[in-house]
């Protein structure tokens, strides 16, 4: 079995590594040794370690980004209802595995701000997927399938936010398990289309 390439090795290192250390724990050093390799070998392939996370987020985790542009690019393909569940349920997976990565961002607001600058630089961060869902929401409105007085942003607000709190509400339970992610993207589309849709919630 021939051995990984250096830059997916590294990616899988600082994907285990922010999982399981956070982000703020989680230095470019240590990276690379869990790569196998030196800390310079890792920065000729990333500019930084905020650049790593924004690629781990884009590379190792559900791939939300893909899914929202594609829909916004050829809105009226499928179901209103099935395009929804399946961003719903790519997002819930998204945020659930992305939130332990993050979560460390907010207790250092240093290091929030130095990560955030970087993200606006490469054209992300945490408002995009908002942002995308909206362009597709509104996409879907100039072709008839979203009603002309429906808020596309709140609507996309609405359901990326219920998404990102399913990621961390849940653990406070007894049970400590979140809605299993099929039902929950379900009905979270069908709830959400019984506001915004310009035909029945199936369609």
């Amino acid at each position: 079995m021939e051995p990984k390439p250096a830059r997916v090795r590294i990616l899988d290192a600082a994907h285990e590594l922010m999982l399981t250390v956070g982000l703020a724990r989680a230095t470019t050093k240590e990276i690379a040794r869990a790569a196998g390799c030196s800390e310079a070998a890792l920065y000729k392939y990333f500019d930084s370690k905020e650049e790593l996370f924004v690629r781990v987020l884009t590379e190792r985790l559900p791939r939300l980004k893909p899914l929202l542009s594609s829909l916004a690019a050829e809105p009226g393909q499928g179901t209103l209802a099935g395009n929804l569940t399946e961003i719903a349920r790519q997002a819930a997976l998204f945020y659930e595995q992305s939130f332990p990565i993050a979560a460390s961002l907010y207790a250092e607001s240093q290091l929030k701000q130095r990560h955030y600058e970087v993200l606006r630089t490469l054209g992300s961060g945490p408002h995009r997927p908002i942002q995308e869902l909206d362009a597709y929401l509104r996409a879907e409105q100039a072709a008839g399938r979203v009603r002309g007085d429906a808020d596309t942003f709140a609507a996309a607000s609405l359901l990326l936010g219920a998404c990102a709190q399913r990621a961390f509400a849940y653990d406070a339970t007894e049970s400590g398990e979140r809605p299993p992610v099929d039902d929950f993207a379900e009905r979270l589309a069908q709830t959400l289309l019984g506001g915004i849709s310009g035909a029945p919630a199936s369609g």
